[in-house]
């Protein structure tokens, strides 16, 4: 296995736990018949948000690292807010 092929590996990994965040998201919304974000949408969205970041600072592709590097804050800040705001 080359280092290439471990790092398409970590990318597509990345990519996979992100898009779950949506699989969680739809099926939480049919269970509850209405749009809903569960808090592991906010997990999914963090975790693979970040290894995405790792595998877009390996490629050095400026583009998708400042994309995935707003997107954790937000990611970030919804896991902050839901844990203590209002407590």
């Amino acid at each position: 296995m080359t280092n290439e092929t471990i790092w398409l590996g970590i990318g597509f990994f990345g990519q996979g736990l992100f898009f779950m965040r949506w699989v969680v998201q739809w099926i939480s919304s049919e269970k509850k018949k209405k749009s809903e974000i569960p808090i592991l949408f906010w997990y999914f969205s963090l975790i693979g948000g970040l290894i995405t970041l790792i595998y877009a600072i390996y490629r050095v592709d400026p583009v998708f690292i400042l994309a995935q590097s707003f997107g954790l804050i937000v990611y970030l800040r919804n896991i902050y807010f839901i844990y203590f705001s209002n407590k």
